[in-house]
């Protein structure tokens, strides 16, 4: 199974969309399986997953031949079952700007910002899927189409190398921590 995985606004639905029709993949939304599945819970306006839950029902829906794409990914599917996951990456100046016009909440758009610029689901898919298996492709004002075929290669070759990406020293240097890591 491919993964594309990456914080809300990185662009993983519709680049997911392009890719598993051009290489005649599955298409697996894990959003769509926890709502259809009712693995979640709503608790302080916050909706509460059951991971355990969810992986058992990923590992029976996926197969080699799958793409499976969502935020969840590197804490709901197993290690073994994956060929290669491609984590996207924005950077926060513009997530900030999709954030804002999908009016996220001030609490909910810093919690993600500050997970973008720290790579925390990069970190997570590296932990849990393997670095080996993992790459980072910087979504950052490229085309679709660019970031398809480069996302394709990756996916074809299996070990074609990624982007570096490090957002906390772009806004260390814009001495910009405040601006994202307060509430």
């Amino acid at each position: 199974m491919k993964v594309i995985t990456g914080n809300p606004g990185t662009g993983k639905h519709t680049l997911a969309q392009i890719l598993s029709k051009k290489m005649g993949l599955e298409l697996i939304d894990i959003n769509k399986i926890a709502v259809e599945e009712k693995t979640f819970e709503k608790r302080k306006g916050v909706l509460e997953v059951d991971v355990q839950k969810l992986k058992r029902i990923l590992d029976k829906v996926s197969s080699k031949n799958s793409l499976l794409v969502g935020h969840l990914a590197p804490y709901v599917i197993s290690r073994n079952k994956v060929e290669l996951a491609v984590v996207l990456r924005r950077s926060p100046y513009e997530l900030e700007k999709v954030y804002k016009k999908r009016k996220y909440p001030h609490e909910k758009m810093i919690e993600n910002l500050g997970s973008e610029i720290l790579g925390i689901t990069y970190y997570d898919t590296i932990r849990n899927i393997g670095k080996e298996k993992t790459n980072q492709i910087d979504t950052t004002k490229k085309s679709v189409t660019n970031i398809s075929k480069k996302i394709e290669s990756l996916f074809r070759k299996g070990n074609a190398k990624g982007d570096k990406v490090d957002w906390l020293a772009l806004v260390s240097k814009n001495r910009d921590l405040q601006r994202f890591f307060s509430y």
